[in-house]
């Protein structure tokens, strides 16, 4: 990609800095690969190294990376060294291969004499396989000065072979004038340029309870709309079309930069203007997750202005735009892919669990005042229903709805579609969780009055932060519901909240 060579000499050379200061990262389980990720910090002064001209970090960098069964890197399995390219903000991103299945290993980066802190990563199961469990953590919004990152200090300890993050990775805005309240504060302005996102990102990655959630285990992520501007669609934002496709672009490259994604995420298209973001992974015979896109492909938000600055809640008689059949949330192309996914699942019986991992509330939330989101499923009924329709019509053995963004947790039975024969027949379960650190404005009256409504709901918070963690075995899938006791705390303690099963062959989550 880019034009200068990767500086060798800096192999053996003496660095003056700690340039692993966003820590590092794995991604991308396959059985026989993985994503090695980190980011390079050049010294606050780019002070160049003694006989470098031009300054070293005005170019690629060579950095070297292992990989190890143990701890302490004595049994190297394989090593070798990666440019990090200055026009991708000095990312590296290694597609480790020939790995063996379901293996745990260790792995570093190095540049000169200056080691990155180790870190665990594993691969997948082999195909043929049915392993014995599987513990999924999945995570979401985690906005910078509304809460510490204790939550991610507790999904370390919990040991998960993989970690699910469904979006909302950073937060655009700048810090509000009005500070009361917020567990921290930063000084960067609204993200618009490309600099400001990887400033964006880096401030987060400072955080160490983060830095340690990603060298836990792999993670396999998606994005929602924080990453770009807050409930953009597709190409459509706040602004002008152009000023914004602009924005989206310099957004979409600061993701991938420091994301442990594979290359292919980039679709061939250099210029950030498309990602490959929707993809399957699988975890053999146990597990196959179904990672979704609810952004790049959706149309625009029903009854909202071209350019306008969000989108707002609407009710069905208000807004005819709402029934428009031909209204998808993924995109149609998108919308083929996941059904026939599904189709194929439901014919393959030994795929154990079908996994949608997407970034919101699935499950309709019917209020007294008939006004219901117009970003989220609620704001796509025909798209919902179609989705509906093909689990009715294939379904998988078992089907578990994923999901975050609305900064609430929510428990839920998914029913066949609302007018259909077998209406009431419950298609799958779904675990909506709640925020890591962003806040919810929604008082729990609210949701207590919207249960009562919606008996299809059978858990409903909007108080606790935290994170949702899935123990899945042959039989049953355990999703337990994790919160701390206080996101202003960065040491704060956790709990648990709920506990829910689901049993192999019994659509629907049961308290445990």
């Amino acid at each position: 990609m880019a034009g200068s060579a990767a500086h060798w000499s800096w192999a053996q050379a003496p660095v003056r800095h700690d340039p692993f200061g966003l820590g590092v990262a794995s991604g991308e389980p396959r059985p026989d690969s993985v994503v090695l990720w980190t980011r390079l910090l050049p010294p606050t002064d780019l002070q160049a190294l003694p006989g470098d001209t031009p300054p070293a970090w005005a170019g690629a960098l060579a950095v070297r990376w292992e990989l190890a069964d143990d701890a302490n890197f004595r049994r190297i399995v394989q090593r070798g060294t990666a440019p990090a390219l200055l026009e991708l903000g000095h990312s590296v991103h290694v597609e480790v291969q020939g790995l063996e299945p379901g293996r745990w290993y260790h792995y570093r980066f190095l540049l000169g004499d200056a080691v990155s802190p180790p870190a665990r990563t594993r691969t997948a199961p082999a195909p043929h396989e049915l392993p014995a469990r599987l513990r999924v953590v999945h995570a979401s919004c985690q906005r910078w000065e509304h809460g510490h990152y204790a939550a991610w200090r507790h999904a370390a300890a919990e040991q998960p072979d993989l970690v699910l993050f469904l979006g909302d990775y950073i937060y655009e805005y700048a810090t509000p004038r009005d500070t009361t309240g917020l567990a921290r504060t930063h000084g960067l302005p609204l993200a618009r340029t490309l600099t400001d996102f990887r400033d964006r990102y880096a401030l987060h990655k400072s955080d160490l309870q983060l830095q340690a959630a990603h060298a836990c285990a792999p993670w396999t992520v998606t994005w929602d709309d924080h990453e770009v501007q807050n409930d953009y669609a597709g190409g459509e934002g706040q602004g002008s079309p152009a000023d914004f496709l602009l924005l989206r672009a310099a957004a979409w490259q600061a993701f991938y930069e420091n994301m442990p994604l594979r290359a292919s995420t980039l679709a061939g298209a250099g210029n950030f203007h498309r990602m490959a973001l929707y993809r399957r992974q699988a975890w053999g015979r146990l597990a196959r997750l179904h990672l979704l896109d609810t952004r790049q492909w959706r149309d625009r938000q029903a009854c909202r202005s071209a350019g306008s600055a969000g989108a707002r809640p609407m009710a069905a008689a208000g807004c005819a735009e709402l029934s428009d059949p031909g209204r998808s949330l993924l995109g149609r192309e998108q919308e083929g892919w996941l059904h026939a996914g599904l189709a194929a699942d439901a014919a393959d019986e030994g795929v154990r669990w079908s996994v949608l991992a997407q970034q919101t509330l699935l499950s309709p939330r019917h209020s007294a005042s008939g006004r219901q989101s117009t970003d989220s499923w609620d704001g796509y009924p025909a798209a919902r229903g179609r989705l509906l329709a093909a689990l009715a019509q294939t379904p998988p053995r078992n089907t578990v709805v994923l999901g975050g963004d609305i900064h609430q947790n929510y428990v839920c039975n998914v029913m066949a579609p609302e007018g259909s024969a077998g209406a009431e027949r419950i298609l799958a379960s779904e675990f909506c969780g709640t925020s890591i650190s962003s806040r919810s404005s929604v008082p729990q009256e609210r949701l207590d009055a919207l249960r009562a409504r919606n008996p299809h709901v059978l858990l409903a918070r909007s108080q606790e932060r935290g994170y949702c963690v899935s123990d899945i075995t042959p039989g049953r899938w355990q999703a337990t519901l994790r919160a701390v006791r206080d996101p202003l705390d960065a040491s704060s303690d956790a709990f648990t909240l709920a506990r829910f099963v689901v049993e192999d062959g019994r659509p629907g989550p049961q308290a445990d």
